[in-house]
Formats: structure tokens, sequence, C-alpha cells
């Protein structure tokens, strides 16, 4: 059994979107939270609210995760504080669409840093204490595009078979120690992510983040090791299974391909 009351969370990317999301669901179960975004004003306002809303304590820890000191930076705060962390949801990330020669150097550094380097980091930093006091929980939010190779987004999808890899073999190796670890995987969510990936990253009707977030905390709570949120992304998640890869990556890039027509 999974209990809430008394925790404190830290939610990476919390100042929107699913982050966001799980700050309000946690804040409603009486978990306390600490907020990390790049966004000070966003994480104050947040942090206000919540506090008003649910009588909880919100910290807000202003940080960029494609910096690579980050996740030590974020750890340092947290003790200084005299905090502790018994939940981590490593929310943060991004991706981005396009012909990969078309695409920045820097920003697919950037996304690798966020999306699978602070991942990692974060996780270092924070399961020896967790692991000292009995146990404790990790979300790491992946994706519906981490079961399959993914033309024109293919920094992300890689990214997310990563995430999806690593937190299924933590899950393991933590399942008679007390620590459970998560894999929620979302296909498309209502959230500003696609103010960056674009829209021709959308497959399918889009779910919402309350969704997602109830997706995860269910699959948190029942010991599950992988969550993909809505039952369409769950049936589109086997296709890898059932035909050859080749064909799954040709019919994944037509389905996000940047000039493709989603009208």
């Amino acid at each position: 059994m999974f209990t809430y009351q008394g925790k404190t969370a830290l939610i990476t990317g919390a100042s929107s979107g699913i982050g966001q999301s799980f700050a309000y669901a946690l804040a409603a179960r009486n978990v306390n939270l600490i907020l990390v975004a790049r966004s000070e004003e966003r994480l104050r306002a947040l942090a206000d609210d919540l506090a008003q809303r649910h009588a909880i304590k919100a910290e807000v820890i202003v940080s960029d995760l494609s910096q690579p000191q980050a996740a030590q930076t974020i750890r340092q705060e947290v003790e200084q504080r005299g905090l502790v962390v018994d939940m981590l949801i490593n929310n943060a990330g991004f991706g981005l669409n396009g012909y990969f020669e078309t695409i920045e150097p820097e920003r697919d550094h950037q996304q690798v840093m966020v999306d699978v380097v602070s991942v990692v980091d974060m996780t270092h930093a924070f399961i020896p204490e967790m692991l000292k006091r009995g146990g404790g929980a990790i979300i790491n939010v992946a994706s519906t595009a981490g079961f399959q190779p993914l033309p024109y987004m293919a920094v992300y999808s890689a990214s997310k078979a990563f995430v999806l890899s690593f937190s299924e073999a933590l899950s393991e190796e933590y399942r008679q120690r007390g620590l459970r670890v998560l894999a929620l995987c979302p296909g498309a969510t209502e959230t500003p992510f696609f103010e960056v990936a674009s829209e021709a990253a959308a497959v399918g009707r889009k779910r919402t983040v309350e969704q997602v977030v109830a997706t995860g905390l269910r699959a948190l709570e029942r010991g599950q090791r992988i969550a993909i949120d809505g039952r369409a992304n769950a049936l589109l998640a086997q296709l890898p299974r059932i035909f050859p890869r080749a064909i799954v990556a040709r019919i994944a890039g037509q389905a996000v391909h940047p000039h493709e027509d989603k009208a």
C-alpha cells in the first residue's frame, strides 16, 4: 500500500503541463512539494496557490536542467533547507520535430541533457537518502514515443526509450527495498510541449494532463512498472511487438512528418 500523507515530492518541470497537474493532484493528497523549473515567477505563483488551497508547504527551486551540475545544485539546496524527498517526479523534458540535419546541434544536446542526463542525475541525487529512510517513489515521465524509433524526432524517441528501459531496470533492482519506480508513458497531451515540438508531432486525440496524472498515480499505487495513458495509446505501443521495426518506423515517421498536413 502506498501512502501520501506527510510525504514530500520533488517535481521537475513543475511550472506547466503534466508537472503542474502532478503538483495539484499531490497537494490535494496532503503532499508537501518542492517545485523545480526555470521560471521563478510561474513557480512562485503556483506555490502560493497550492499553499492557499491545500494548506501544504510548497518550496521553489529555480533551475535549468540542461546545465551539467543542475541536479547536484538542487540536491544541495534541498539539504540546506532541511528538506527530504520521499517522491521524485522526473517530468521535465521537451522534444524537437524536423529533419535531423536542420536541427541545431546545441538544441539536440540540450534535449539529451534534459530528457536523459537530468533524469539519471536527479535519480542519483535522491535515491540514497530514500533507501536510508526505507524507500520512496520515483515517477519518470517517458512517452509512447519510447516504444519505437521515430523519424523526424529521432533524439526524442531515443531519449524516451532510455527513460523507459532505465525505469524498468531500477524498478526490478529496488523491488524488494521499498522503492517504487514507474515509467509513465503519455501519448499526445494538452500541454505546451507542442509549442516547441510543433503540432506535426501530435499523433491521435490529445489527452488531458489530469488524465495522464491520474493514470500515473493509480499505477504507482498498484506497484506497476510501466503505465501507458489511454487505451488507444496502449494499443499503439504494441505495434513494435506485432510488426517489423522497419515498418513501424516508417508508419511512425509518416505520422509525425514535419510537413504532414494535420488538418
